[in-house]
């Protein structure tokens, strides 16, 4: 009977257990965390900002991708077939795509599937060269000069009608239904990093923008493996698993020498992606709210430590005790970028080229401190900049030293007392050389790091005798006022979206007002320099010109160039195969979730 009876529970535990399995294999695969700053919308023809970008670059997809394992950084195909044919003199550029692929089911389309074609590669380009859209992306694509479409571009400016989508120009053209061509006037041996941004030049439907016109950024409909499922502006953005999105199999080749990535690579090798069903992104502007909410279990992901928390998170930048014994991962990356002042270099009291405005610029970059800056609000979380060249890209010199670098008050004053920036009336405050009040105005955002920043920024300039005060808004609205060259001063982060110097050095290009130069810096000698260096293949040449033209922008100071941030990401035991590549904003197709463990977590 004993035996019997145990049997009888044993079936029982075992039926249990089977339904408790059945019962955690049908929980939904959902991912949290959160940004900082929140989005402008979806629509690549308008988006610049790194958030919404990261967004839109898991809807759209574009013709190539970044490896995301791979170390070096290296392209694949990601709609295309295979690697595109390239012509030896770099203007020539056929991309032939894999038929089969389908668009995200949406109304505009008439409840009919909807293939991917060239003509959608075409459109989408195309989109960036209309006035209508005001590309912030557009200079990217005219620096490299493709045949006809700046001229196709100048024709609807000059008309004032609409621009002219199905008039075909000689750069850009469908060869038939799968294959791309791409013509340039000259040679762009790096073009095809453009062609791996799916939140730059992904496949947009034309049924979908015509459908949706002026709210198409409300709408994204891309060829990518998430749709935008709910989204409440400035708050929270869901994204589910495109239902369409064709069969892409896991198959990364991480280095060698890194036995966490190949373990990874090995246990999700051939797994259908993407692993999640969901990702669920609270706008989340304060740190200790963000941190909490990580703490709490409430986020499944922490996207860079913030600098207030670091030293509890990763003391000596090493993980904390408490939170390794809780399963937490960490990873701790210096990112591509740099975090910058920059001077409206057409406002009447900071910009100009002529002797005492460039003496300004640098004597205030002088009186900053940023090892204080680093220590006291970055909390450790980055390294001095030498130049706008950030690490992780080519054309970046570590050897590099400069007067970007330097912190010298008493070179700061001695620079404005021998410009005539002195103080007259003997209030303790410098005028302007010709007797009027010296006064700078610096744009700033409501949460706590950017006060913090504004606060070191005061004493700063109190230090040198120059008065300041802060124009406080939200980051898209002082976005949108700096586009239009309406800001003196302010505090951005630049990151790059491709591994080359060529980014951070378009900051400084003239014809890039209002784009990617948010200082709106024009001097032809840095112009014909950043020309030359762009149509050279990497190598000693092509570095030598980078580094002149560098040179100059440390000596006008368009930007003081603060640092070069540091990310350490933290994530719970339940999120898997979590890695950052620095050119791969979308990891989440690449990660998966225990589900059981987080609902357990949650309890």
């Amino acid at each position: 009977m004993r035996q019997v009876l145990r049997l009888i529970l044993l079936c029982g535990l075992l039926a249990l257990g089977a339904a408790a399995s059945a019962r955690d294999a049908a929980l939904p695969k959902v991912l949290r965390y959160a940004f900082p700053i929140a989005e402008t919308g979806f629509d690549p023809a308008q988006i610049s900002d790194l958030y919404s970008r990261t967004v839109v670059a898991g809807i759209f997809d574009a013709p190539l991708e970044f490896a995301y394992m791979a170390r070096p950084y290296r392209l694949r195909p990601n709609t295309a077939a295979a690697m595109p044919e390239v012509s030896a003199d770099y203007r020539s550029f056929t991309i032939r795509l894999k038929p089969g692929i389908l668009f995200a089911d949406d109304p505009a389309f008439g409840g009919k599937p909807r293939e991917l074609t060239a003509a959608d590669y075409v459109y989408a380009i195309k989109r960036h060269y209309d006035p209508r859209w005001k590309s912030g992306n557009l200079y990217i694509l005219e620096n490299a000069k493709i045949l006809g479409l700046s001229e196709l571009r100048k024709q609807a400016l000059d008309s004032k009608k609409p621009f002219d989508y199905d008039t075909e120009v000689e750069g850009l053209r469908a060869l038939d239904r799968y294959t791309l061509q791409i013509r340039l006037a000259e040679p762009s041996p790096r073009f095809l990093y453009n062609l791996a941004e799916g939140s730059f030049t992904g496949a947009v439907a034309r049924e979908v923008v015509e459908a949706y016109g002026d709210k198409v950024g409300e709408h994204p409909v891309g060829t990518g493996p998430f749709r935008l499922a709910q989204w409440k502006r400035s708050s929270r953005i869901t994204l589910q698993r495109n239902p369409q999105y064709r069969e892409v199999r896991y198959d990364e080749q991480p280095p060698a020498d890194d036995a966490r990535l190949q373990a990874i690579a090995a246990q999700f090798k051939g797994r259908r992606l993407p692993l999640i069903d969901e990702v669920q992104i609270a706008i989340i502007e304060e740190a200790q709210p963000r941190w909490l909410s990580f703490l709490n279990a409430e986020q499944d992901l922490l996207e860079g430590v913030p600098a207030e928390f670091a030293h509890i998170a990763i003391p000596n930048n090493q993980l904390a005790p408490n939170l390794a014994k809780r399963g937490i991962g960490m990873l701790r990356v210096p990112r591509a970028d740099v975090a910058v002042t920059y001077f409206g270099m057409e406002n009447p009291v900071v910009g100009g080229n002529a002797p005492e405005k460039v003496a300004l610029r640098r004597a205030i970059a002088l009186a900053v401190d940023v090892e204080r800056e680093i220590l006291q609000v970055r909390r450790g979380q980055a390294v001095p900049a030498q130049s706008p060249i950030a690490p992780g890209t080519w054309g970046y010199d570590p050897a590099f030293r400069s007067e970007m670098g330097e912190h010298s008050l008493a070179r700061a004053k001695a620079l404005l007392d021998l410009y005539g920036y002195i103080d007259r009336d003997g209030d303790g405050w410098r005028e302007l050389p010709d007797g009027r009040p010296l006064k700078l105005e610096y744009a700033t955002s409501p949460d706590q790091t950017s006060r913090q920043l504004a606060e070191l920024w005061k004493k700063h300039m109190d230090a040198l005798g120059v008065r300041i005060e802060f124009q406080v808004a939200k980051w898209p609205e002082q976005l949108k006022a700096s586009r239009t060259g309406k800001l003196m001063m302010w505090g951005v982060g630049w990151s790059a979206g491709q591994p080359d110097a060529d980014t951070f050095l378009a900051l400084g290009y003239g014809p890039n007002k209002g784009q990617a130069n948010h200082a709106r810096f024009d001097l032809k000698a840095f112009n014909e320099l950043y020309e030359r260096q762009r149509v050279l293949p990497d190598g000693p040449e092509r570095q030598a010109l980078l580094d002149q033209a560098k040179k100059l922008m440390i000596a006008y100071m368009p930007y003081k160039v603060h640092v070069h941030r540091i990310t350490t990401d933290l994530w719970h035991p339940w999120v898997l195969g979590f890695d950052r590549n620095l050119y791969v904003r979308d990891f989440w197709r690449y990660i998966d979730i225990d589900a059981a463990l987080q609902a357990e977590a949650r309890r």
